[in-house]
C-alpha cells in the first residue's frame, strides 16, 4: 500500500520495495548496542620449555667476606682500622746474594779459555814451516794465550828476525809464501830465500797512535813484509816501483794474492803509513768483509 510501514517486517532494500511497487518507505538501520564489535580478550604466549641443567650457567660463589684487619697493620691497639691511616707496602725480597766467584777479587781472576790450536800447529809443520812455543803475552790489553815463534818458512825461506804470531796468523803466512815462491820465479826468474819483516807483535795503537785504537799487532795477530830476499839477486824493499817493471809486476801480483789468505792487506798507495811495507793481518770483521787496499 502506498506509504505504509512495515514494523513487523523485515527492512528491505530500496531496490527491493521498487521491484514490488509497493511504495514504501525503508526505515534507515541504526547501529545498535548488538552489532559493535566483539571486544576479544588477549592470549597470553606460551610458556617456554624449562631449560636442561647442562645448559645451565654455572653458580657463581660469592667471595667471602674480608677477614678483619690485625692488630698492628693499619689498625689501633685495640685491633680498630684506624680511618684516614692507609696500610704500609710489603717490602720487596731481598735478592740472592752474588756467588764469590762472579764478586770481589774473584770476579778479576776469571780468564777466558783460549781456543785449542792443536790442528792449526798441525798443518803449520806439514806446510814446512819451523817454529816454537811461547809464553803467553799479556800485557796490559795487549794479549796473545797462546804465541808462537816462526823462523822459517817452506821451501827454506828464512825469517831473519823471527815472527811472533798466533798460530792462525802464521798458517796464513806460510801459505802466502808458498804464492809468493811460484811468482818470483815466473816473473823474476830468481827463487824467494827469505822475508824481511818490520814487526809482527808490538803492542801499541794503529798507525803508532797511542789514542787509537790497538792495532792487530797487539795481538800477534799481523806481519809488516818490508821487502823480499831472493837467490842470485839483490833484495827488494817494498815501494812503489815504476809501472811495467817486473818489480812492479811481482809486488802487484803477491799483494793481489794476500788477499786470499789475510782478512787486512795494505801497502803502497793506501795511505802513507803503509807506504814502506805490505800490512797483513787477519782481523775478524762482520759478515767475514775483507779489506784489501
Amino acid at each position: 500500500m502506498p506509504g505504509c510501514r512495515l514494523p513487523y517486517l523485515r527492512p528491505l532494500t530500496a531496490l527491493a520495495c521498487g521491484a514490488l511497487a509497493l511504495g514504501c518507505t525503508v526505515p534507515s538501520r541504526t547501529s545498535s548496542a548488538a552489532e559493535a564489535p566483539v571486544a576479544t580478550v588477549p592470549v597470553p604466549p606460551p610458556v617456554p620449555p624449562v631449560r636442561p641443567d647442562a645448559l645451565k650457567p654455572p653458580a657463581v660463589a660469592e667471595p667471602a667476606p674480608a677477614a678483619p684487619a690485625a692488630p698492628g697493620k693499619g689498625s689501633g691497639a685495640d685491633g680498630v682500622v684506624e680511618q684516614g691511616k692507609p696500610e704500609m707496602p710489603t717490602p720487596p725480597p731481598v735478592p740472592p746474594g752474588r756467588p764469590a766467584e762472579l764478586s770481589g777479587p774473584g770476579a778479576l781472576a776469571l780468564k777466558v779459555v783460549p781456543p785449542d790450536d792443536t790442528a792449526c800447529r798441525i798443518r803449520l809443520k806439514r806446510l814446512g814451516a819451523e817454529f816454537e812455543e811461547l809464553s803467553p803475552i799479556a800485557e796490559g790489553q795487549c794479549t796473545a794465550p797462546l804465541p808462537l815463534k816462526v823462523t822459517k818458512l817452506a821451501d827454506g825461506i828464512a825469517l831473519p828476525q823471527g815472527a811472533t804470531l798466533t798460530c792462525r796468523a802464521a798458517e796464513a803466512l806460510a801459505r802466502w809464501v808458498t804464492e809468493a815462491q811460484v811468482e818470483a820465479e815466473r816473473v823474476l826468474k830468481h827463487p824467494l830465500t827469505g822475508l824481511e819483516l818490520g814487526g809482527t807483535y808490538v803492542c801499541r795503537g794503529q798507525n803508532h797512535d797511542i789514542d787509537a785504537k790497538l792495532s792487530e799487532h797487539a795481538f800477534a795477530n799481523a806481519i809488516d813484509v818490508m821487502g823480499f830476499a831472493f837467490g842470485g839477486r839483490a833484495s827488494m824493499p817494498v815501494k812503489v816501483f815504476p809501472e811495467q817493471s817486473d818489480e812492479a809486476q811481482f809486488l802487484g801480483s803477491v799483494r793481489s794474492k794476500a788477499c786470499g789468505f789475510f782478512r787486512t792487506v795494505l801497502g803502497p798507495g793506501t795511505n802513507a803509513a803503509h807506504a814502506n811495507h805490505l800490512h797483513l793481518d787477519e782481523r775478524e770483521r762482520t759478515a767475514g768483509h775483507r779489506l784489501c787496499e
